[in-house]
């Protein structure tokens, strides 16, 4: 395989869709948000990408089996708006000329699906206070008023966007497609339901989707004890250290 190429396992039509893609990024926001959307929606996959630009190992399952790294679109017909077309997998491209690749395979496909916007999610790297805010971007002022309208912050300029959620925004505008990135603020060195929540509740009031979030309470509960535990460890090896210096000081004096 010497390129990104994409195949289709069902031919599906579509009425006005709109992409919201969630690839695995800081602190798992965009996948986390997604996953949670084909689950609530029980969306359907119909179609796989592959790409050399991914990591070179393979997945095992728990029969032994092994498939190549990949993502996967999914589709929901929504009955009384348009419909979605939900992308998620396994890892992002690992190099640079890799993002684009995707980016530009993927927006050709949307387009070719009749797709006029594009979503993106994904994580804001900030230390979160209390609840996290959401940051937004666009390819289009109408839009974006739009997302400001849902309680989002307008993205500070000259801060850049990262990886498919910011390529993605790019090549979208380049090729003709509205796009929107929306950035959930994490601390992003774990997987944080709790942006994700965040950002599906814009995303919601900006869709006008009916899905309810609080299946995402209980995995929040877990990511706050396992934070927790966390901190605990690192205050018991802060302490250590301290105890350390403290008595190496105290050889010291002895010495002297």
């Amino acid at each position: 395989m010497k390129k990104t190429i994409i195949i289709e396992k069902d031919s599906i039509q579509l009425e006005n869709p709109v992409l919201i893609e969630g690839l695995p990024g800081l602190g798992m926001v965009g996948r986390i948000a997604v996953k949670y959307l084909i689950k609530k929606l029980k969306a359907k996959p119909f179609a796989h990408l592959y790409s050399p630009h991914f990591p070179y190992y393979v997945i095992v399952n728990k029969k032994g089996n092994v498939r190549l790294l990949r993502g996967v679109f999914y589709y929901w017909k929504n009955p009384k708006n348009r419909d979605l077309i939900l992308f998620t997998g396994d890892s992002q491209a690992q190099t640079i000329e890799g993002q684009y690749e995707l980016a530009a395979k993927i927006t050709d496909y949307a387009k070719s699906k009749g797709v006029s916007l594009i979503v993106t999610l994904g994580g804001y790297r900030k230390e979160v206070e209390s609840s996290p805010k959401v940051y937004a971007v666009s390819t289009n002022e109408a839009l974006l008023e739009k997302a400001l309208e849902a309680k989002c912050i307008k993205s500070p300029p000259g801060n850049p966007i990262v990886g498919i959620a910011g390529i993605l925004l790019g090549i979208a505008r380049f090729k003709g497609i509205n796009a929107l990135c929306l950035l959930g603020e994490t601390r992003g060195y774990m997987p944080d339901p709790t942006a994700a929540k965040c950002v599906l509740r814009v995303l919601c009031k900006i869709l006008d989707l009916e899905v309810d979030l609080s299946g995402l309470d209980a995995e929040i509960e877990r990511a706050k004890k396992l934070l927790e535990q966390m901190h605990q460890i690192e205050a018991k090896r802060e302490r250590y250290i301290k105890q350390l210096k403290e008595e190496e000081r105290e050889k010291t004096s002895y010495i002297s």
